[in-house]
């Protein structure tokens, strides 16, 4: 997960068909942090995410884009699984919206999603949320939520997992 100079780096999206131009769909479900477009620096998770998606259709493809950084856009990046991420994650799966064009950090998967949902239905305090997700692998996303944010991404290539 490295980045180069001039911050640009290799992210990638899985799914059941190569994704040469990027798209912001609504879909019945909101994600971790809203609508939008979802790519990951770590491929294995691309991969799983790509498999899972086939499932129901098509064949599983990731899809390989350089993303170069535009500081005119707006940029919300979570480090890690903080008290501001889980508080953006339960508005976002909410439906409520935010201003940014783009946004990082990890992603509450299958393996933490139970833990979200009991945290959201007040069965989990925060403290408790908090020491169930430190236990989890680690994940990245970075979404992309408006027309101008897909322009950071260049697609590079695609290959079936």
């Amino acid at each position: 997960m490295s980045c180069t100079a001039d911050g640009t780096r290799i992210v990638y999206h899985g799914s059941n068909e190569i994704v040469s131009a990027p798209m912001i769909l609504i879909t019945r479900y909101t994600k971790d942090f809203g609508f939008g477009f979802y790519t990951t620096q770590i491929k294995k998770q691309a991969n799983a995410w790509a498999i899972r998606r086939a499932r129901s259709s098509g064949t599983p493809v990731v899809s390989k884009y350089l993303y170069t950084p535009n500081s005119s856009l707006k940029y919300l990046h979570f480090e890690s699984t903080t008290n501001e991420w889980l508080d953006f994650v339960a508005h976002c799966r909410h439906g409520d919206l935010h201003p940014y064009d783009i946004v990082e950090g990890p992603m509450a998967d299958d393996q933490i999603w139970d833990e979200v949902e009991a945290y959201l239905d007040e069965k989990l305090t925060r403290e408790q949320f908090m020491v169930l997700a430190k236990f989890k692998k680690p994940t990245h996303q970075i979404s992309f939520h408006t027309v101008a944010a897909l322009r950071t991404l260049t697609f590079l290539d695609a290959e079936e997992v």
